[in-house]
């Protein structure tokens, strides 16, 4: 089937004169999960984050670290995988043609790939065909968020960054990523899995005129609402249309989601000044009601991994992992205020575990054994929060090879949990913080030790992360996962994942804990805690109890006490 695809695209290199062609995961609004899903369509490659190229005789496929095991697994058969960390395209690739499609790429982007010396074309029609419903679905219409859950109206935000605009001597902005509209508008929609963003583009003035470049269909609700006029609505065809007859000179656009497409449009008509968008700074600084709501869906959360953790602990029934994933959505389902999951549950048992972004599907779906440790990395999106916990779990005493290292990747962890914000100001000092208990053992993990998570938006939202890239200085109201770990490849994955967000009382900034569920202590090695590590397990777990033990019955109840 994938092979019979790739052919099809291969026949029509002669056509444009190309000799590949560039599939990347994301569609035209660069979002991170998508539902045409090309790259998956012509490689098979599942993962959220990738790049194939397809040339007559050899394909490749480019991955992170998190991937790499995935990647193989599906699409080693057909495609060499490279790690991107390792080797990017640019230098593998020579003297070729490679065409794209320029909706679906960024100047920045295709530049860090393919550098100078690749010859690229541009062709205005993707070359892999994907089978879209035109049917429009009630569900996927745009909606207003409360006030009373924004925190902050419209209004006051679209000032905020119009004054922005106007520092910068800018006319206009040109909002390209849909998670910014979303904030900006207080806005929500089901464009893409997982995630409540509308896909949309706007532009707004300095003067606060805003133009929501969408599909008119899609809003009607808005329109009754009169959260936004007839007038203000431009159909995506009439794009160039609108531009043309914008007054004024200068435009804002984000080098980082702005389409080489949109960006040549753009140009012709106005100066390019090429900035970062601001609503992205702005929107992860969440506001004390963003933050209260958030806690709100964590509790509900929460309540609901304890009860699936005692379950699955607990349960005499034979359990795969397909069983627990949907074991662990009925728990998620009981409550009215919970939409759908904010990602693709990872339920890796055993061997499975330590692919890092596993997927259980009914080729790889294993019974869950006593004897193996078991890693739940899931998330729910709740009508006023997004959640994301990993937990790894054991049914019967493990090896002392096994809770030493799961006890390193705690302490981590934990010193992340623990930092001072003000020494320790931005992602990059962080990370080497949570690292340095396996580094000291010679081990390590290929993944950031924690991502930027949105308000009732996107999972991973940035700028904000912990990472040895990330300079970004960390401040009150922005929240990060925290989540370090170990993979050995065929054997087993660990992980610890909170959600924190960033606290300021007077001058002390600190994390505080959004996660409330509890860590599996069957697995700690207390000789390897220090006091202070000792102290903070407790209070957590003394917190946890506090906030969900209500809900929960009394066996749950007793059983969460002895975690104390």
């Amino acid at each position: 089937m994938i092979k019979s695809k790739i052919n099809k695209l291969i026949k029509s290199f002669s056509k444009y004169n190309i000799d590949g062609y560039i599939v990347p995961k994301n569609d035209e609004f660069f979002s991170e999960q998508v539902f045409n899903d090309r790259l998956k369509l012509i490689s098979n490659f599942s993962g959220s984050a990738g790049l194939a190229v397809l040339l007559r005789k050899k394909n490749y496929l480019f991955v992170d670290g998190r991937y790499t095991i995935q990647a193989k697994k599906q699409s080693g058969k057909l495609f060499k995988i490279i790690e991107i960390h390792k080797s990017l395209p640019h230098k593998i690739l020579k003297n070729v043609t490679l065409g794209f499609d320029p909706k679906l790429f960024t100047k920045s982007l295709l530049y860090f790939y393919f550098g100078k010396n690749i010859n690229l074309k541009a062709i205005n029609k993707n070359l892999v065909n994907f089978k879209t419903s035109s049917k429009l679905k009630k569900k996927y219409l745009f909606y207003s968020l409360p006030r009373k859950v924004a925190g902050k109206s419209h209004k006051d935000k679209i000032s905020e960054v119009s004054k922005i605009l106007e520092k910068n001597n800018s006319d206009y902005l040109f909002v390209s990523a849909p998670e910014n509209i979303a904030w900006l508008l207080n806005i929500r929609g089901a464009d893409t899995p997982f995630s409540p963003i509308p896909n949309c583009n706007l532009i707004l003035s300095k003067n606060k005129k805003i133009y929501l470049i969408a599909d008119i269909k899609k809003l009607s609700n808005l329109l009754k609402e009169k959260k936004i006029s007839a007038q203000q609505i431009v159909n995506p065809n009439d794009f160039q249309k609108l531009v043309n007859h914008l007054p004024g000179k200068k435009i804002i656009i984000d080098s980082k989601t702005c389409s080489i497409f949109n960006e040549n449009i753009i140009s012709l008509k106005l100066k390019i000044i090429q900035r970062k968008d601001p609503c992205y700074f702005l929107k992860s600084l969440k506001n004390t009601k963003e933050i209260n709501y958030m806690k709100k869906a964590h509790i509900e959360d929460g309540v609901a991994l304890t009860k699936f953790i005692y379950w699955i602990k607990n349960t005499k029934k034979k359990i795969t992992e397909i069983s627990a994933e949907k074991k662990l959505e009925q728990f998620r389902k009981k409550n009215k205020n919970f939409l759908y999951p904010s990602f693709n549950t990872i339920a890796g048992t055993g061997s499975n575990g330590a692919i890092i972004h596993y997927r259980a599907t009914k080729e790889t779906n294993k019974n869950i054994k006593k004897r193996d440790i078991f890693l739940c990395d899931s998330g729910g999106q709740y009508k006023y929060g997004t959640t994301d916990v990993t937990r790894t779990i054991c049914f019967t005493k493990q090896s002392a090879l096994i809770r030493k290292i799961f006890t390193l990747v705690l302490k981590g962890h934990i010193a992340i949990a623990t930092c001072d914000i003000n020494k320790i100001n931005t992602g990059a000092k962080m990370d080497i913080r949570a690292r340095q208990f396996l580094k000291k053992e010679g081990l390590n993990y290929a993944h950031g030790t924690g991502h930027g998570v949105g308000f009732f938006s996107n999972v991973h939202e940035g700028p904000q992360s912990i990472s040895k890239f990330n300079n970004i200085n960390l401040k009150p109201g922005m929240i990060l996962s925290n989540e370090p770990g170990y993979y050995k490849e065929g054997k087993f994955g660990i992980r610890i994942e909170n959600l924190v967000f960033i606290k300021k009382i007077k001058k002390k900034i600190f994390f505080e804990n959004l996660t409330l569920v509890p860590i599996d202590k069957d697995l700690i090695n207390y000789n390897m805690l220090n006091k202070k590590e000792k102290e903070y397990l407790f209070q957590y777990h003394l917190t946890v109890y506090s906030k969900i033990s209500k809900f929960l019955n009394d066996k749950e109840k007793k059983w969460l006490v002895k975690n104390l």
